[in-house]
C-alpha cells in the first residue's frame, strides 16, 4: 500500500448528499498520507467492540442511538449538547449501540465527540461520516470507533469493495446503507454481515416505510438488517420488528426526547412488542405490512 486512492468512476447521489460527497472527496485529496503508515497507526489502535454480535445478541429489536447535533435536512437539533452525557443516557435506556455523527460543516459534529461518547459507555459505536477513501477507515479506527458507514449511493462499486475489504483487515464492522434495489444488490455483491435501509430518499427527504419493508424482505436471514431514518414511535418500531428488521438507528427523536433514557427504553419495548408478533412458519418469519 502507497498512497492514498480518492476514486474517480464514482456515481452522483444527488442533492444536498452530493453536495456533501462532493466535499469530502475534494477533502480527501488534500491529504498526502501514506495509506501503510496510517493503517499501521489503525491497527495499533485499541480493538474495536463487536458491533454486529451486538445487534445480533438484542432481545428483540436492538436500537441504535445516535448523537447528532443538526443536520441539513432538520436544522440545529442541539448544538450544545454533550455527547458523554447523551450517551450515558442512551446506554442506561437499554441502547444496543451508539451512532456518532463527526462530520462537522454539515452536521457540527466531531472526532471529539466520537471520543467522548464511547469513553463514556461500554456499547459499541459506529462514526457516522461520509466515507470516501481509505484514510476515513482508517481514521475511524483511530479515533476508536468499533463500524463505519458506507453509504453505497455514493461509491463506486471498486470503492465499496476496496473500503469493505480494509474495514475487514482493521476488525472495523460495515454498515452498508441502501435506499433502493439497485443499491441492494450493489451491497450483496460484497458480503455484508450487516445493511441499513434508509427510509428516507436522499432527494426528497421523503420517508418510504413499504419501499423499506420490501427490501428487507429480499435480504438473507444470516443478514443483520438496520432500519434507518423516519422513526419516532413504538408504532413504528413494532412495524419494522414485524417485517423483519434487526434493530434500528434513530437520531433525531431521541436527541430531542425529554428523558433520552426512557425514550430508548420504549422504543426497545415497542420493538419486543413487534417482535412478538411476528408469526413464524417453519424457517420463513411472515410479518405484518409496513405500509
Amino acid at each position: 500500500m502507497a498512497t492514498l486512492s480518492h476514486g474517480s468512476e464514482v456515481p452522483d447521489a444527488g442533492g444536498i448528499v452530493g453536495r456533501i460527497v462532493a466535499s469530502h472527496r475534494a477533502a480527501a485529496r488534500r491529504r498526502d498520507e501514506m495509506l501503510s503508515d496510517l493503517v499501521e497507526r489503525a491497527q495499533r489502535s485499541p480493538s474495536p467492540r463487536p458491533f454486529v454480535a451486538a445487534l445480533e445478541a438484542a432481545a428483540g429489536l436492538g436500537v441504535i442511538a445516535e448523537v447528532k447535533r443538526r443536520s441539513p435536512s432538520m436544522g440545529v437539533i442541539d448544538a450544545d449538547l454533550d455527547p458523554a452525557a447523551v450517551a450515558a443516557s442512551y446506554a442506561e435506556g437499554g441502547a444496543t449501540c451508539l451512532s456518532v455523527l463527526t462530520d462537522r460543516q454539515f452536521f457540527g459534529g466531531s472526532s471529539q465527540d466520537l471520543v467522548l461518547a464511547r469513553a463514556a459507555v461500554g456499547i459499541p459505536v459506529l462514526r457516522k461520516d461520509f466515507t470516501v477513501c481509505e484514510a476515513d477507515v482508517c481514521d475511524a479506527r483511530i479515533m476508536g470507533a468499533d463500524a463505519v458507514l458506507l453509504i453505497v449511493a455514493a461509491l463506486s462499486d471498486a470503492e465499496l469493495a476496496r473500503l469493505s475489504a480494509l474495514a475487514d483487515e482493521l476488525s472495523l464492522a460495515v454498515l452498508m446503507e441502501v435506499h433502493d434495489l439497485v443499491e441492494l444488490e450493489r451491497a450483496m455483491a460484497t458480503g455484508p454481515a450487516l445493511v441499513g435501509i434508509n427510509q428516507r430518499d436522499l432527494v426528497t427527504f421523503e420517508v418510504h416505510h413499504q419501499r423499506a419493508c420490501e427490501l428487507a424482505s429480499m435480504l438473507p436471514d444470516q443478514v443483520v438488517k438496520v432500519a434507518e431514518s423516519g422513526v419516532h414511535s413504538n408504532d413504528d418500531v413494532a412495524r419494522l420488528a414485524d417485517a423483519g428488521f434487526d434493530a434500528v438507528l434513530v437520531g433525531e427523536a431521541l436527541v430531542r426526547a425529554p428523558d433520552r433514557a426512557v425514550a430508548v427504553r420504549n422504543l426497545r419495548a415497542g420493538g419486543a412488542a413487534g417482535a412478538q408478533g411476528v408469526k413464524t412458519a417453519g424457517s420463513e418469519t411472515v410479518g405484518s405490512s409496513c405500509s
